[in-house]
């Protein structure tokens, strides 16, 4: 009798400690799920993923493309991971190293800010893929409509200090359908140090795949008045658009020797 009560103790004890492994796995599992649950919005993940998805996107290195104006063409390079980038043409070149914003323009062509400029176009291209960058809060915004359809949205704001205007707000708009981008409300308040109320519109309806992404062929500025969207205002084109997943020399986004650098003021 003692030999089978202590057997049965035995396994008791045994069963208590399977039970216990079991429940430090159980925690453990939901620990490795909470840490590798995505940190973005349910509807920005389905975005995402109807352009082709992040990790096709993180898979690139280098971007480049045209942008056609009246008198020359700009060509734009960016680094993706790095960002660093340089926009060229025949009467200017400017770009950043990573650091500082330079300029090369000895004939003075060039009558725009380059340190608001120098990768403006980048992130307007690069939608809707910087918006998974560090440094963003993700909120809600009510539905846009036009021309009788409803397009769901998020809202999005940059913690203080991120990049060089973090009281900037954007406003990304999808086709409930398909999720694919269809509108970018945005405010701007470079150099100004004030926040803006007033929200300008670009519209995403003509789209291109190249590797495996579906990013822009060209974006539409609107008229708008108040919260109202207008009349088609001006479309810019991006032209030769290639994607890499190697990276430029070193030096390729270094300031030239001819170049200066130029005053980055962040608001």
């Amino acid at each position: 009798m003692k030999k089978i009560a202590f057997i049965l103790l035995a396994l008791s004890i045994g069963a208590c400690k399977d039970n216990t492994k079991k429940v430090e796995n159980t925690e453990a599992e939901k620990e490795v799920v909470a840490v590798t649950k995505s940190s973005y919005p349910e509807a920005l993940e389905a975005i995402f993923e109807a352009h082709g998805g992040l990790d096709t996107w993180r898979g690139q290195r280098t971007l480049a493309y045209d942008i056609p104006k009246k008198d020359f063409t700009e060509t734009h390079t960016i680094d993706l991971r790095t960002r660093k980038d340089r926009v060229d043409s025949e009467q200017f070149s400017l770009g950043t190293d990573g650091n500082q914003v330079w300029l090369l323009d000895s004939d003075e062509n060039y009558k725009g800010d380059a340190a608001f400029y120098h990768n403006l176009m980048f992130y307007f291209y690069a939608m809707p893929f910087v918006l998974a960058d560090d440094g963003i809060i993700y909120g809600e915004t009510p539905d846009l409509e036009y021309e009788d359809k409803t397009y769901p949205g998020i809202r999005i704001a940059y913690e203080s200090g991120v990049g060089t205007s973090s009281r900037d707000e954007y406003f990304i708009h999808y086709d409930a359908e398909n999720h694919q981008m269809a509108w970018l409300g945005y405010t701007v308040t470079y150099r100004t140090g004030e926040k803006s109320e007033t929200i300008k519109w670009i519209r995403y309806d003509d789209w291109q795949n190249l590797e495996g992404l579906v990013l822009p062929k060209s974006i539409t500025w609107y008229n708008f008045e108040g919260s109202k969207i207008l009349d088609a205002r001006s479309t810019v084109a991006f032209e030769n658009v290639t994607l890499s997943k190697a990276s430029k020399p070193s030096d390729f986004y270094e300031k030239p020797s001819e170049a200066v650098f130029v005053e980055v003021k962040k608001s």
